[in-house]
Formats: structure tokens, C-alpha cells, sequence
């Protein structure tokens, strides 16, 4: 197994503290690793980094490889001389425990374009240099993220997608994309100067977690947004109509979280076209997120044994079929392309799979013979029944353990809602008295023989319902909490820190130097 025994915080960057908005790649973020150290954490888990879609969702991004654009540091671009301290005067609208999307997507891609409109005027030689790189180097997907960014600017709007473009530039006719990219290649370097700003930020933030000893967690999304770069560019490797609009969608049927299933709208993939192509779409696309973490958590991996197929005009995710997905081969053409170390790297492919919700034994079969750890959470085990896999006293060593993910209620909220004989039988369980049930099941996690155990900085603040990052099902009012430094108290590290000793979740060398604690 590719893992040892870790303990780390699930925490999206936009929810960090910091004064344009939202949480982004600037001081805050070091800070929260420099916490992580002095907690004892060596993982970092964050949702996906990708642009947001629909309900602000980073989970429906315009590009499979592209960074959010939000999540650039502003001040970092005003040290480099392309903005003015002026220029990245907070906005008064801005909350410090809130994200307000569109303000702050106004606020930031104003002074984007700003510093981008410097930058090609004046930058130095060198940065030039490694803008030029950049675009070299990552010219496969990075032109067609550039051109559909610019084209959906001119074209876009008002709940158009892609499919409502001119046929010529929506069928992706070469002498039509010519002619656009000519036509807007101001706007194409617009778009690609955001993205260096992002990778060059994320990079180094990365490489100061990496050398204090912090992992960064990554997520994958299994699907991608109908309206992306990546459907328009690959158009082939989706079951579309004609019109290149879908024919199917993904979702899944009713479960814990809704009576309806959730119909999450992706298109779903042409498997026989990607096997067709030796999974160079997937291996493109895995090799692109090595690059942004360690670990590579992959979303609804149940969807690579089975996925739930909906009409595309089906209102919910009731009516559907299971289709059979890639399976294991998908999985070996990863590693035959990707496990092949380079000086300095690891030579293993570390991934994590969300093996929530409906799972059949093939599934468990398939996430098993890959040898991939799947998920526990603790706050799904207590229904009464003993058998049940997310009790503590069922797991196996390869798994990681949450307390709840981001889909869930905070600790605190999910306990406040359980009825009284449901407190009573995890009070009982735990041999607890409740009163501090958050720090009652990350003493759990932490306790258990899972290899990973993830906590949601929610719960290390002991916070409510109102914390909650998303509601599935909620089209809006999702991934807007933040937390504010002051809501951090120096015992929460020190708890934590205490509790990696405790249960052999520290680095050797950070054990050795740990004092027992009184």
C-alpha cells in the first residue's frame, strides 16, 4: 500500500481567511500550512481547483485542466508591479466569514485584466520568458481553454453554451478556429495569463507545504461540465447528439442525501472512443493533477465499475439505468503511463476512492483488485446495526476516515439534528456524554486502524450548520462558508498535535522530537 499512517484537514482554499473576498493562493494559505505543521497534520485536502460553474460549484468547471482564476493571490501580482495598492483596495461588500461570488468575481477578474493589460505592456524580460514557457509547455490543452474562454465572452451569455455558438466554431471547423483565434488573441492571452498566474502561485505554495513535511489532497471530479473546453475540444469522447448536445446525463439515483437522486447534468463519456485512443484523454488529464498534489482523490469512483445513465430531459434522477463503466483497464493504462518515476518523484500512483453511496460488492471487488483505499465516514455509521462498514470497529487498514466530507452537515449540525435514541446509541458506542461531539469522533478517526484520517476544519472549529459547505441537490447558497483567524484558537492545533502523536499519525522525525504530552 502506498500509504502510511497520516492525519490531515479537508479545506477548500476559498474558504480561507484573506481581504478580497474570499480565501485565495496569497498569505493566508501559508499561514494555514504553517498551522497544519504546527498541528501535526501532513495532509492538506481541497475540493477541486478548477474554475466554478453553475451554484458557484467547483465541481462543474469550464476545463478539467485550468486553475481558478479566483483563487489567484491579487497582492502577489501588485509586488510583481502589475497592480497598485490602490488598485487592491478591499471592496466594502466583502465578508470576512461569507464568499459573495459575484462581487468578488467582479472585484478579481477586474484587476486580472488590469494586471494582465501591464503585464504584456511593460513586464520584465524574464517574466515574458516564463509566460512564453508556460504556454509552450502546456499548449495541449491550454489554446483550446483560451479559445473557448474568449469565444464564450463573445458568444456566450444569457445561458448560452457552447452548442449555441456559430455551427462552424461549435463543430470546431480549423479555418473558423484560424480566424477566431486571430480575432481574439488578446483576450486568448488574457485567459492564458491568468492561468500562469494561478500555476506559478499554486507551484510554490505547493513546494512550501512539500518541504514542511504537508501533502496536498487533491479531487477529481470522474465527470466534467457539458459546458467545458473539454467537451467542445474532445467532442468524440462524449455521448452527445448531432448537435453536440447530450444525449445522457450523470447523476445518481435516491440515496442518504436525496429522495430524487441528484442529476448532476455532466455528459457522460463514449468509454469504447476512449479505449479506442489508449485513455489518452485520462492520462492527459491525471498527469495535469500530479502536477497540482500528491494524492489524487477521484469522485464517484463507483461510476468506473457502474454509472447511473439519465435522459437528458429526465427533470430528476429517478428514471435511469446502470451502464457498465471501464473498469480495471482504465486503472492500468494510469499506471503503465504515470508509474514511471523520475528523479525525485514517487513511483507510485497514489489515489483515493470516494466509494460512497449506492456500492455493490463489484465495485468493492474492482477498488480492490487496483488496491486503491476508499472512504469511511463516521458520521454514516451510526443507524444502529453493528454490520454497519462505516463503524470503527469494521474498517481495514487502506482507507481514510472522515468525520463528514464536504456533501455532509458539520458535526455539530448533524448532531444537533439526530434524534434522541440515535444520540443515545453513539453515546453508548463511543462511551461519551456528547458534549463535545466533534472532537469525540476526530478522536475516533484519529484512533482507528484507517491509514488516512481527514478532518473538515469545520469540525476542528466546532461549528454548526450554518458552516456547512454544500447542500447536494441545492442548486444555490453552496460553497460559501469561510473561517476567519480569530475563530483559531492555539489548543486546536495543540489537540490535534497531541492526537497524531497518540496514534502513530506523525512523520518519524516529528515523533521523535514530540514531547509526551503532560
Amino acid at each position: 500500500m502506498p500509504f502510511h499512517r497520516h492525519s490531515g484537514i479537508l479545506l477548500h482554499p476559498t474558504s480561507l481567511p484573506g481581504p478580497h473576498g474570499s480565501g485565495d493562493l496569497g498569505a493566508a494559505a501559508y499561514h494555514f500550512v504553517d498551522w497544519l505543521v504546527a498541528g501535526g497534520q501532513t495532509l492538506w485536502q481541497v475540493l477541486p481547483l478548477g474554475g466554478i460553474g453553475p451554484g458557484n460549484s467547483p465541481y462543474m468547471s469550464p476545463s478539467a485542466f485550468a486553475g481558478n482564476e479566483l483563487l489567484i493571490d491579487l497582492v502577489q501580482l501588485r509586488d510583481a508591479g502589475w497592480l497598485t495598492t490602490d488598485d487592491i483596495e478591499p471592496d466594502t461588500v466583502f465578508k470576512p466569514v461569507q464568499v459573495n461570488f459575484p462581487a468578488v468575481h467582479c472585484f478579481r477578474m477586474a484587476r486580472l485584466r488590469l494586471a494582465a493589460e501591464r503585464f504584456f505592456t511593460d513586464a520584465r524580460h524574464d517574466a515574458q520568458e516564463a509566460f512564453s514557457a508556460f504556454c509552450d509547455n502546456d499548449c495541449d490543452w491550454l489554446d483550446d481553454y483560451a479559445l473557448f474562454m474568449a469565444l464564450d465572452k463573445n458568444h456566450g451569455g444569457h445561458g448560452k453554451c457552447w452548442q449555441d455558438w456559430p455551427a462552424p466554431l461549435a463543430q470546431r471547423k480549423p479555418k473558423a478556429l484560424r480566424e477566431a483565434a486571430d480575432l481574439l488573441r488578446d483576450e486568448c492571452n488574457f485567459w492564458k495569463f491568468c492561468q500562469w498566474c494561478f500555476y506559478s502561485q499554486w507551484t510554490a505554495l505547493k513546494e512550501y507545504a512539500n518541504t514542511r513535511g504537508v501533502e496536498i489532497v487533491g479531487d477529481m471530479p470522474i465527470f466534467v461540465s457539458a459546458h467545458s473546453a473539454d467537451v467542445w475540444a474532445n467532442q468524440k469522447l462524449f455521448d452527445l447528439d448531432d448537435r453536440g448536445q447530450p444525449r445522457v446525463i450523470a447523476g445518481v439515483p435516491p440515496d442518504y442525501f436525496s429522495n430524487t437522486g441528484q442529476r448532476w447534468g455532466n455528459p457522460l463519456y463514449r468509454w469504447p472512443a476512449h479505449q479506442k485512443e489508449g485513455y489518452h484523454w485520462w492520462i492527459a488529464r491525471m498527469r495535469a493533477a500530479l502536477v497540482l498534489c500528491d494524492i489524487v482523490r477521484i469522485d464517484h469512483f463507483r461510476g468506473f465499475e457502474s454509472y447511473w445513465e439519465i435522459p437528458a430531459d429526465a427533470k430528476t434522477a429517478v428514471i435511469g439505468h446502470w451502464r457498465s463503466g471501464p473498469g480495471a483497464a482504465l486503472f492500468t493504462a494510469l499506471r503503465n503511463a504515470l508509474e514511471k518515476p523520475l528523479e525525485g518523484t514517487p513511483g507510485k500512483l497514489r489515489i483515493i476512492a470516494e466509494d460512497l453511496g449506492i456500492i455493490t460488492p463489484e465495485v468493492t471487488v474492482l477498488r480492490k483488485a487496483i488496491g486503491l483505499p476508499g472512504m469511511r465516514i463516521l458520521q454514516f455509521a451510526f443507524d444502529g446495526h453493528t454490520d454497519n462498514l462505516y463503524l470503527p470497529h469494521n474498517f481495514e487498514p487502506n482507507t481514510v476516515v472522515y468525520t463528514g466530507t464536504h456533501d455532509n452537515d458539520t458535526t455539530c449540525g448533524w448532531w444537533n439534528a439526530l434524534a434522541a435514541h440515535e444520540q443515545d446509541f453513539i453515546r453508548r458506542y463511543l462511551g461519551i456524554c456528547g458534549e463535545s461531539i466533534q472532537w469525540d469522533l476526530i478522536r475516533v478517526a484519529s484512533a482507528s486502524v484507517a491509514l488516512l484520517s481527514i478532518i473538515p476544519m469545520q469540525d476542528v472549529l466546532g461549528l454548526d450548520s450554518t458552516a456547512r459547505m454544500n447542500q447536494p441537490g441545492q442548486a444555490e447558497g453552496s460553497w460559501e462558508w469561510r473561517f476567519s483567524w480569530d475563530q483559531v484558537a492555539p489548543w486546536h492545533a495543540e489537540r490535534l498535535a497531541e492526537l497524531a502523536y497518540l496514534h502513530g499519525r506523525l512523520p518519524r522525525r516529528r515523533a521523535d522530537t514530540h514531547a509526551l504530552p503532560h
